[in-house]
């Protein structure tokens, strides 16, 4: 599984193409490997949409509702970010995917900085809540930063 602003798609919050090009990303899509998500899409928010942030945590404490995801403004946006990050384990399961390459920093995908919460570009340690739900049901999760360490762990998955 990957993100699909990763891959291109116009996808993201503020509507801007982000692309990462390297070999294995486009070896693998051209073997047919990469199934492409987006949790905040699949979860019913447009594009471009306002950005958000989680407010009081990170994606686990959002998961057992002690957390929220809202805009700038304020708008409580955590349904949706739920809905799309069970959209993309329900994708995962259905095509038995063992792991991810998601986007850092987003508060669906970030897989160990997060922002804060206070709309200031401060971040922190911490996971998006569609990471935290694939983690939680034992799928990798890698960042673009990591596509080398994703390479490795598929050589294994495919190993064994």
């Amino acid at each position: 599984m990957i993100s699909a602003c990763l891959l291109g798609q116009i996808v993201r919050y503020d509507a801007k193409k982000i692309e990462v090009d390297h070999r294995l990303l486009r070896q693998w899509q051209q073997e047919g490997r990469l199934v492409p998500v987006c949790p905040e899409v699949e979860g019913g928010l447009a594009v471009p949409r306002p950005a958000a942030e989680i407010d009081g945590g990170d994606g686990a404490l959002v998961l057992a509702e002690y957390a929220r995801v809202i805009t700038a403004d304020g708008e409580d946006l955590t349904e949706r970010f739920l809905r799309g990050a069970r959209a993309a384990l329900h994708l995962a399961r259905k095509h038995q995917i063992r792991m991810a390459i998601l986007k850092e920093n987003s508060p669906s995908c970030g897989s160990q900085l997060i922002y804060d919460g206070s709309f200031s570009g401060r971040k922190v340690k911490g996971s998006g809540v569609t990471t935290t739900l694939l983690e939680n049901n034992r799928i990798k999760v890698f960042n673009e930063y990591q596509i080398e360490d994703a390479a490795i762990f598929l050589q294994q998955l495919e190993r064994k």
